[in-house]
C-alpha cells in the first residue's frame, strides 16, 4: 500500500524511500495517536522513526529509515514502545565483542560460573556436572559448552542488525527451542542466565561499560530468548 493512497482511517508502518508496508504488531491500534514515540533502546524516536500526516488528510504512519530493525509495535501508556536494534546499539556491541573475543574462552567460563552462583540448582540442568567431582572451573567439557554458548550469543547481538533478524552459527533456533524444551528451561533460567551474562560483560569491559551499552546487550539477548522461545515446543 503506498501512503498517497491510504484511506484516512489507514494506519501502517512505512519504508521512508519507498513506502512500502512493513508487517508489525497491532499497528491499527495507533492510528490517531498523537502522543511521542517511545523506542526502547534508542537515544530517540527522531533518528529511526517519525510520525507523518498527509496534507489535507487525517491519515497518520509511522515512518521507519531502516524497517529491518523493527521487531513488534505496541501501544503503551505514554505512547508507543517500539522494539528494535539500532545503529548505536549495534556500534557498541561490536566495540565490545572486538574487545572481549581474544577472552572468549575465559569468559565464557565465567558467565556460566555467575549463572551457577546466582541458581546453583541450574548445575543439574547439565548432565556431565551431575556425577562430577572435578571443580567447575577445571571442567573441560564446561569450558568448552560455557565458550560455546557465550560466543555464540555475542554473534548473534553483533549480527542482528545485518541479518535483520537472530540468526544462529553451527546450529538452528529450531534445535536451540527443542533443547531448551526437553531440559524444562523456564523464564527464571533465561532471566538468570540474562543477568549473569550483562554482568560478565560488565566486568569484561569496565571502561566501556554505560547503560546504552547495556541496554544494547540486553536488548540483543532478548530477541535471542524470544526467537528460541517461540521454538520451544514438543516434536511433532
Amino acid at each position: 500500500m503506498d501512503l498517497l493512497n491510504s484511506t484516512p482511517t489507514s494506519s501502517m508502518l512505512l519504508h521512508k524511500e519507498s513506502h512500502t508496508c512493513v508487517p508489525v504488531v497491532n499497528m491499527a491500534k495507533i492510528n490517531g495517536l498523537h502522543k511521542p514515540v517511545s523506542v526502547n533502546g534508542f537515544r530517540s524516536g527522531i533518528e529511526e522513526f517519525s510520525w507523518v500526516r498527509r496534507e489535507g488528510s487525517f491519515a497518520r504512519a509511522l515512518v521507519c529509515r531502516n524497517p529491518k530493525v523493527i521487531k513488534s509495535v505496541e501501544r503503551r501508556s505514554g505512547g508507543l514502545r517500539v522494539r528494535g536494534f539500532s545503529e548505536e546499539q549495534e556500534a557498541l556491541v561490536v566495540k565490545s565483542w572486538n574487545a572481549m573475543r581474544k577472552d572468549a574462552r575465559e569468559l565464557g567460563l565465567k558467565f556460566f560460573l555467575r549463572v551457577f552462583d546466582i541458581a546453583p540448582s541450574t548445575k543439574r540442568l547439565f548432565s556431565f556436572l551431575r556425577d562430577s567431582d572435578v571443580p567447575l572451573e577445571n571442567n573441560t567439557r564446561l569450558k568448552a559448552h560455557a565458550m560455546s554458548v557465550f560466543v555464540m550469543t555475542c554473534e548473534t547481538a553483533v549480527n542482528l542488525r545485518k541479518a535483520g533478524k537472530v540468526t544462529v552459527r553451527e546450529s538452528s533456533l529450531k534445535d536451540l527451542g527443542a533443547t531448551h524444551f526437553n531440559y524444562g528451561i523456564v523464564d527464571e533460567h533465561f532471566e538468570v542466565t540474562r543477568f549473569a551474562l550483562l554482568d560478565t560483560i560488565k566486568d569484561a569491559v569496565p571502561d566501556m561499560w554505560s547503560p546504552e551499552m547495556k541496554s544494547a546487550w540486553g536488548e540483543a539477548y532478548d530477541q535471542l530468548v524470544a526467537a528460541i522461545k517461540t521454538e520451544m515446543k514438543a516434536p511433532c
